[in-house]
């Protein structure tokens, strides 16, 4: 039995995890907790931790886990580099699985981009569409940001230059070497990604929408079962899925 604490258990994703690991045979919830909980006191009572709070709070979750030898699963995402570099400090001490979505169908399309980039070659424009209901604080998302991570690695190119988020007033032309993000908010909408290849005479689109919060749920909680005994280090749901 792998026993988890759910961090963030009063948001959106901290109650579908509540609701759905009651599914998941060979999984304890132990805890759920939130802001004002006192996480290292709960900590020797489980084996993993999955976070989904608040970006500036998952160093100082990492770092408990870290001390206290816990693995860690984390859906949060937005963080700052120095946030990120606190996060693989800790993961040089215990396992995490670190991923942008849980969901098995994103990492799909994760894997079918990398492919179709590698296939359809530099003479396809890229751009990126994603929505998310009105209450995202982030933009653009971490699904989308690893989207656009998979295809600038492919290309060669540097993200920081070849990102154009959205445009407006007279830009010019679309260089051949920029990538494409717009960040749609509105209504209750969970999560659409889409990645455009679009070159003279065709074009080809991979798109995920995801209409229950549950498939992340369930990807995460998966995560967990998985995580526990591992090496230390940063995984992800390509690991947890055999994509690699």
């Amino acid at each position: 039995m792998t026993r988890i604490i759910i961090n963030g258990s009063k948001g959106r994703m901290g109650q579908a995890l509540l609701a759905c690991a009651k599914q998941h045979v060979g999984l304890e919830v132990v805890a759920g907790i939130d802001v004002g909980d006192d996480l290292a006191a709960l900590l020797p009572r489980a084996d993993a931790v999955i976070d989904f709070t608040h970006h500036d709070a998952t160093p100082a979750v990492a770092a408990l886990c870290a001390a206290q030898g816990r693995a860690l699963v984390i859906g949060t995402t937005g963080h700052g580099e120095a946030e990120k570099a606190a996060i693989r400090a800790a993961a040089g001490t215990i396992p995490m699985v670190w991923a942008s979505n849980y969901s098995t169908g994103v990492n799909t399309l994760f894997w079918l981009t990398r492919k179709a980039a590698e296939i359809l070659g530099p003479s396809f424009d890229l751009e990126v569409v994603e929505m998310h209901h009105r209450l995202k604080k982030d933009a653009p998302s971490g699904t989308a940001t690893t989207l656009l991570e998979i295809l600038g690695d492919v290309r060669k190119v540097q993200l920081a230059e070849a990102l154009r988020h959205g445009r407006h007033g007279i830009v010019g032309e679309r260089t051949s070497s920029e990538i494409g993000i717009h960040a749609v908010r509105g209504g209750d909408v969970v999560g659409d990604h889409t990645v455009i290849f679009a070159a003279t005479g065709e074009r080809v689109e991979l798109t995920h929408k995801a209409s229950s919060r549950d498939t992340f749920a369930n990807g995460a909680l998966r995560a967990a079962a998985w995580v526990v005994g591992r090496a230390p280090g940063v995984y992800d749901m390509q690991d947890v899925l055999g994509l690699r």
